[in-house]
C-alpha cells in the first residue's frame, strides 16, 4: 500500500484530469509542490550552449562528475524550476552536479526540436572538459525518453556517450502499444491512452513518424549505450513502456535494471523528501549510478 506522502502524486495527477476535463491546462509548476527542498544544495542559472539550464550543486558534491538532467512534461510543459528540487536530490544523493536544462516545446516545437536542444546541452557540457566517462543521464517520463534518443544523437554526431542512465517511468512508445494502458486505467489516474495520444501528436506534429528511433527508441539499434537503470510505478499505465526499454535494451546487449515499485504511481519520485518510497528510489539511483561515474559507494 502506497504511504500518504506518496498518495499526494496521485492527487495531483487527479487534479491535472479535473483541469483538462474542465477545459483547462494542468498547472504543470505546481509538480515541485510535491518535492521537499533538498537542504545543502544551491542553484545557479547557465547558459548551456544556447539552452537555459540550471545546476543544482549540493555541499561537498564532486565537481567533476555531473547529472545531465531532463525534465518531463509530455514534451508540452515542466521546466527547470519544476524539477529543480527533484535533481537537487538525486544530486545531493549521488555526490554530484546536476545541470537540468529546458528544451523546446511543443506545439510551438515539434520533434526534433527537444533531442538536439538536449544534444548542444550535452556538447556543452563536453566543452566545459567534463569527460563523457563522469557524466550520467537522468530524466522523468518524456525526459526518461530524451535520456536514450539525446544519446542516440549524439552517437550519430561522432560523440562520446555517457557511463550511464537513470530514467524515471520512461515514456518511449510513441505508438501508445503498452498493454497496461488498460490493465492499469483504473489506477492512474491521468496517463489514460487518449490523453497520451494525444499528446503524441502534439509533439510529432502532423507529419511526425510514431516509428522514427529518434522519438522512439523502441526502433533504434541501441547498441554501445552505457548501462541503464529503469524505474517504474506499478500501478502507472505507462509501466509497460519501460518492460519494452527494458527488453528492448537488453537484447542490444546493454546493461539493465529494472525496478517496478508495486502501489506506485507515474513518476513518484517527485515527491522527494516527503514519501518514503520515493526517498527509497532515489537511494538506490545513487548507489547504482555512484561506481558508475568512479565515485565510491556510501552505505545508506
Amino acid at each position: 500500500m502506497a504511504s500518504k506522502q506518496s498518495e499526494a502524486v496521485k492527487d495531483h495527477w487527479r487534479s491535472s484530469t479535473e483541469a483538462l476535463t474542465n477545459g483547462e491546462q494542468p498547472d504543470s509548476e505546481s509538480w515541485g509542490d510535491l518535492t521537499a527542498e533538498p537542504r545543502g544544495v544551491d542553484y545557479l542559472e547557465v547558459d548551456a550552449g544556447g539552452i537555459p539550464a540550471m545546476w543544482a550543486v549540493p555541499k561537498g558534491a564532486a565537481t567533476d562528475r555531473v547529472i545531465l538532467s531532463i525534465h518531463s512534461g509530455g514534451f508540452v510543459s515542466g521546466s527547470i524550476y519544476s524539477h529543480r528540487k527533484l535533481f537537487g536530490h538525486i544530486a545531493k544523493s549521488v555526490g554530484a552536479r546536476a545541470l537540468t536544462i529546458d528544451y523546446r516545446l511543443a506545439p510551438k516545437h515539434h520533434h526534433p526540436a527537444p533531442v538536439d536542444d538536449a544534444v548542444a546541452a550535452y556538447r556543452w557540457l563536453l566543452d566545459q572538459e567534463i569527460n563523457a566517462r563522469n557524466i550520467a543521464f537522468a530524466g522523468d517520463s518524456s525526459g526518461g525518453g530524451l535520456t536514450i534518443t539525446t544519446q542516440l544523437r549524439a552517437r550519430e554526431q561522432g560523440i562520446p556517450l555517457p557511463a550511464a542512465t537513470m530514467a524515471i517511468s520512461p515514456w518511449v512508445d510513441m505508438q501508445v502499444s503498452g498493454e497496461t494502458y488498460e490493465s492499469n486505467r483504473e489506477k492512474d489516474p491521468f496517463f489514460h491512452k487518449e490523453v497520451v495520444q494525444a499528446l503524441v501528436r502534439t509533439f510529432l506534429g502532423e507529419s511526425g513518424d510514431p516509428r522514427d528511433p529518434l522519438a522512439n527508441p523502441l526502433y533504434a539499434d541501441l547498441t554501445g549505450l552505457g548501462p541503464i537503470y529503469i524505474q517504474a510505478g506499478g500501478d502507472e499505465t505507462l509501466v509497460d513502456d519501460a518492460r519494452m526499454l527494458d527488453e528492448h535494451a537488453r537484447k542490444a546487449g546493454v546493461e539493465v535494471r529494472l525496478d517496478i515499485f508495486p502501489d506506485m504511481q507515474h513518476t513518484f519520485q517527485m515527491a522527494a523528501g516527503r514519501a518514503p518510497e520515493a526517498d527509497d528510489a532515489i537511494r538506490r539511483f545513487a548507489e547504482w549510478v555512484r561506481p558508475k561515474l568512479g565515485l565510491p559507494v556510501v552505505a545508506g
